[in-house]
């Protein structure tokens, strides 16, 4: 299985990380053994080799700075753009692990389109292209007989979308909701021990779950693009997000906390999507409930079924190898299918 890496991250070098790491095992395990062929970033090099780069010497040199660090061999080519890199490489799969984009997608969309048209699957790890075109990707990926993958877009590696459409195959689901945000997570956690919002966010930035700029994280929107993907997941509608009624935690006071508390609640960030419509906003949920258990940077979701009423996972919604052991799993999936044809 040849891959085509698109953006080297956190995510895209937590996965290569992987490999190096695991290589071995998943060969003697699954017989998966796949190569990276081609790696981009937006401004730290591309790289291109129809045999294979070396994950080690992939991480070397981005540690180093830039992938101009990779070391010379016959045959590499350096510094293609993004789509001459996808048409030439011949690769079976793109991971597209390169920034988000909620509004249009772009640039990803396009390069998943390139990627399909050339004959290749789609793993994502890029929220953009699942929110704002699922529908459209699937289609034309049935038309070349490939697949639309994007476990890493929900809950890093926790596998709430395999758990919704293939362990509850059968079930009707008519609601998701859960905490899917671990910045505001942790945030929050840190207010119900005492803290105030500034300061709770200072503490965020400084472990680094927090971004310098926390916008997407505080204000709802990173939770809002993963309600847009369950919907189109779960029920096959396609939100915008203008749709959603999206909330932050910026207004919480110490007081908000200490009335919820008193009553025996606290407060999350929820993320709520049925098929009629959805929402991001904090709300007061009872201690017993198992989403108020959820503390620090952990992610929780409960999906609502017919059979088995409300069925609630709990892990790792963010992460460096998180994310990258769901870009993993999606192409073990790959692997099984072939291996089953």
């Amino acid at each position: 299985m040849k891959l085509v890496l698109i953006g080297f991250g956190n995510v895209g070098q937590g996965f290569v990380e992987i490999l190096r790491d695991k290589g071995a095992e998943l060969q003697a395990r699954y017989d998966f053994a796949p190569q990276i062929v081609g790696v981009a970033t937006r401004s730290r090099g591309t790289l291109l080799h129809p045999d294979g780069l070396d994950p080690a010497a992939l991480l070397e040199a981005i540690a180093a700075g830039h992938l101009s660090r990779y070391p010379d061999a016959p045959g590499l080519q350096r510094d293609l753009d993004s789509l001459a890199l996808i048409r030439a490489s011949g690769a079976d799969v793109l991971l597209e692990a390169g920034p988000t984009n909620l509004q249009t997608a772009q640039p990803a969309l396009e390069y998943c389109y390139a990627a399909l048209d050339a004959g290749m699957h789609l793993v994502l790890a890029n929220k953009g292209p699942v929110a704002v075109a699922l529908a459209d990707l699937r289609a034309r990926a049935a038309e070349v007989g490939k697949d639309v993958l994007f476990e890493a877009t929900v809950m890093a590696g926790t596998p709430s979308l395999r758990l919704a459409q293939q362990a509850l195959a059968g079930c009707t689901i008519s609601e998701a909701r859960g905490i899917l945000n671990g910045t505001t997570n942790y945030i929050l956690t840190q207010m119900e021990n005492g803290l105030s919002y500034g300061d709770a966010l200072l503490q965020a930035q400084a472990l680094g779950y927090a971004e310098t700029d926390p916008t997407a994280d505080v204000d709802g929107w990173d939770a809002a693009g993963k309600a847009l993907i369950l919907a189109s997941a779960l029920f096959e509608r396609s939100f915008a997000l203008e749709d959603l009624v999206v909330e932050g935690i910026r207004k919480l006071t110490p007081d908000d906390i200490d009335s919820a508390r008193a009553v025996g609640e606290c407060w999350k960030l929820i993320a709520r999507v049925t098929p009629e419509g959805g929402f991001v906003r904090p709300q007061r949920i009872a201690t017993h409930h198992p989403l108020a258990a959820v503390s620090g940077a952990t992610n929780a979701i409960t999906f609502t079924t017919d059979l088995l009423g409300e069925v609630t996972l709990v892990g790792p919604g963010a992460g460096r190898k998180e994310t990258g052991f769901a870009l993993l799993a999606d192409l073990l999936d790959l692997k099984r299918k072939q291996t089953n044809v």
